[in-house]
């Protein structure tokens, strides 16, 4: 679970343990928080933006599918640090999708966001619904899952992107 030391990733984390999975966290704790990894899964301080780090991480263990939660999510800060955005999100989840290939894992399940949609056209939204982003952070989310389909169809990745709205939800590990 990448990114598992966040709000929603530690709560995915603590779901799979229910169910008798093993889990592996990764998270850089930049927006994470060690407390809230669940004592029952291996952690690993890395970062998606250090190919090598994610290498060594994938090294030696046996990892079914990866749950992509990590990004730059502050939708204000997008917009006057484009850079920041575009590094973690788009460039690290392709330094993910390659230790990936390297080690043989071939299932993502990617945290993207409503945010690609932009400007509702109409209501209830659907899947369906056009993709205009407003702000950078949408824009590094529906670019990621751009590079999902061809990397699907290039090396068989398998994939599904989530474009949830506001999460809600509590853990009492935060």
């Amino acid at each position: 679970v990448v990114g598992g030391a966040g709000y929603i990733g530690s709560v995915v984390a603590a779901e799979l343990l229910k169910d008798n999975h093993g889990v592996v966290i990764l998270d850089n704790l930049q927006q994470g928080h060690r407390a809230a990894v669940p004592p029952e899964a291996e952690f690993i301080e890395a970062d998606v933006r250090d190919a090598a780090g994610l290498d060594k991480s994938f090294r030696n263990r046996r990892i079914d599918a990866v749950m992509h939660l990590a990004a730059e999510s502050t939708v204000a800060l997008s917009m006057t640090d484009p850079a920041r955005f575009f590094a973690a999100n788009l460039a690290g989840g392709i330094n993910l999708l390659d230790a990936m290939r390297k080690h043989d894992v071939g299932k993502i399940i990617f945290s993207s966001s409503a945010a690609v949609y932009g400007e509702p056209q109409n209501a209830p939204m659907t899947e369906n619904h056009p993709v205009h982003p407003v702000n950078v952070y949408g824009e590094t989310k529906i670019m990621f899952e751009r590079v999902l389909a061809w990397y699907g169809k290039a090396y068989g990745i398998r994939h599904v992107a989530l474009r949830y709205f506001n999460a809600a939800g509590a853990s009492s590990n935060l």
